[in-house]
Parts: C-alpha cells; structure tokens; sequence
C-alpha cells in the first residue's frame, strides 16, 4: 500500500493549506493515521492523529498546532486530510502522513513521499 501526500506549498505567515494524503488501497482505513512533519535538522514529530471511523475517529494534537490544525479522513477516498490554518514561520518543513502503527514500528511498512510546506514572513 502506497502512500502519497500532496498539497503543499509556499504561503505567507497566517495563510493556510490543505494537506492531503490518498492511499493506494483501503487497508489504512483500520488504523490510526498521524500527519508528522520533519523540519531541516530536527527530528520528525507527529503533529496530528485520527483514530479509525469505526473506533470514533477520536483527533489528537500536539501542543504546537492545537487549534489551528485539523486532521479528517474519507474513507471512501481512503484519504487523510490535514488543514492548517494561521501557519507560523515555524511550521515550516516536510509532512508525511503514515500509519501509527508503522510509524513507531510496530508492523512493517515504509514512508511515503512527503509534501514539503513552507511558510514565509
């Protein structure tokens, strides 16, 4: 299964984006799905999750983009969404969107392309 981020851009300090990220098949749609991003010289960091549609399709933030950052899915696009609004200089870097479940290791898998955002002043 293939994951491919797209939506990306270059947007002025307190724009916004919406970020996609389309399967190749509908097997992701059982797993919890994070939006990472990994900005020059840092580590990669999860910034948003959504649970499964079956489980409730709980959302988890981190700190930094609560309340500017949503993340939904479609399942019938087998697709994930990250909006993002009031975008700071500091939330510029590459976002990838990957299961949880392969993200920390737990089943084998691997990363998509990423879409690279960047933020400017």
């Amino acid at each position: 299964v293939q994951l491919q981020a797209s939506g990306g851009g270059l947007v002025q300090a307190g724009g916004s984006l919406r970020l996609s990220c389309a399967a190749s098949d509908n097997t992701f749609n059982v797993y919890t799905m994070g939006w990472y991003r990994q900005a020059p010289g840092k580590q990669r960091e999860l910034v948003a999750a959504i649970a499964p549609i079956v489980n409730g399709g709980r959302e988890t933030y981190a700190d930094s983009v609560k309340g500017r950052f949503t993340i939904s899915r479609d399942n019938a696009k087998n697709t994930v969404y990250l909006q993002m609004n009031s975008l700071k200089l500091e939330d510029t870097a590459v976002y990838y969107c990957n299961s949880l479940a392969i993200a920390d290791g737990d089943i084998a898998g691997s990363w998509g392309q990423g879409t690279q955002v960047t933020v400017s002043s």
